[in-house]
């Protein structure tokens, strides 16, 4: 097959690449790097099934020539980082409606599947834990740039279930619950490369809020086998589906655990959430998915629990 990963540059468009060019299928990336890095694809560079090019989705008569060479599309790119996200609320939202548009237009004048990348934050303020894809999405207020985020990102999902529908474009939608590995940067809020670079440098580890909202860290390797499985599945077109592991633990055991791997001394910091982004930012609580969708579907079980993820983050960090 010939794949297209918009955003193909960034953390898992570029372990996508590894997956479908290890299975020997021919891939071509997009990306314009305003979040990716040229140093995830460096290795594949010289690689004869591999092109990247260097360039934004919107660019339409560039990215309709890659969608007619294609077979699949993967859409990746997207504002990304809860820091990003407070900091650039307008280019968070037009980046993610207006990207999304444009591939799905283009790829239905072909009907090239589609698989959307959404996010676990359009369950918003939900309660209802653990997140089923069938649930309801509890926004925030427009008042707090936190859901800005969350609120593109589900435009995105019923722009592509309604190219369904409407125009038998087929499409997938995918859920992903913090997904993390080797090549994911700090840069943006996510929290494990940043506990792992703090400990290692001997500086704080700087926990937001009280420390007891809790998370489920996906390996990125079980995630990616998921998108691939999914895209082979002529059953998951129209449907959506969370993705990522149910291993939950608090953000402040997740400090504790990355001190003791990395035997660092660092001390645990508390940081208001108000000082770390914004007056009145708000968090979700618990973040836990039922994965049973997705397993009945493909046998999606992710294999690599969270202290085998954060060996790897500190290895690559180490370059053990």
């Amino acid at each position: 097959m010939r794949i297209l990963i918009t955003g193909g540059a960034g953390f898992i468009g570029s372990h996508l690449s590894d997956a479908y060019l290890e299975r020997g299928d021919e891939v071509f990336v997009i990306d314009d790097l305003s979040t990716g890095s040229i140093g995830n694809i460096a290795h594949l560079k010289e690689h004869p099934r591999f092109h990247y090019t260097i360039d934004t989705v919107l660019n339409q008569p560039l990215l309709a020539e890659l969608v007619d060479a294609c077979d699949v599309i993967v859409h990746l790119a997207a504002a990304v980082g809860v820091k990003l996200i407070v900091e650039s609320p307008v280019r968070t939202i037009e980046t993610n409606v207006h990207c999304t548009e444009v591939v799905l237009a283009l790829a239905n004048k072909k009907k090239k599947k589609v698989l959307v990348a959404s996010t676990s934050e359009v369950y918003g303020l939900s309660e209802q834990v653990p997140f089923r894809e069938d649930g309801n999405l509890v926004m925030g207020a427009t008042t707090k740039g936190r859901w800005s985020y969350a609120c593109s990102k589900a435009i995105d999902e019923f722009l592509a279930l309604a190219y369904w529908r409407e125009k038998k474009l087929p499409t997938v939608v995918v859920r992903l619950f913090n997904t993390v590995g080797p090549r994911q940067t700090g840069q943006y809020g996510m929290v494990i490369p940043t506990f792992v670079k703090q400990a290692l440098a001997g500086r704080p580890l700087t926990v937001y809020g009280t420390g007891e909202q809790t998370r489920c860290f996906g390996y990125v390797g079980d995630v990616v086998g998921a998108l691939i499985k999914l895209l082979d599945h002529p059953e998951a077109i129209g449907h959506v589906f969370n993705i990522g592991s149910t291993e939950e633990v608090s953000i402040l055991e997740l400090a504790r655990r990355v001190k003791e791997l990395t035997k660092s001394d660092s001390e645990i910091v508390l940081v208001p959430y108000d000082e770390a982004y914004e007056e009145g930012f708000e968090d979700m609580p618990r973040r836990v998915p039922d994965t049973s969708k997705i397993n009945a579907l493909v046998g999606f079980q992710p294999e690599i629990k969270l202290d085998g993820i954060l060996e790897q983050v500190i290895a690559y960090y180490t370059g053990r």
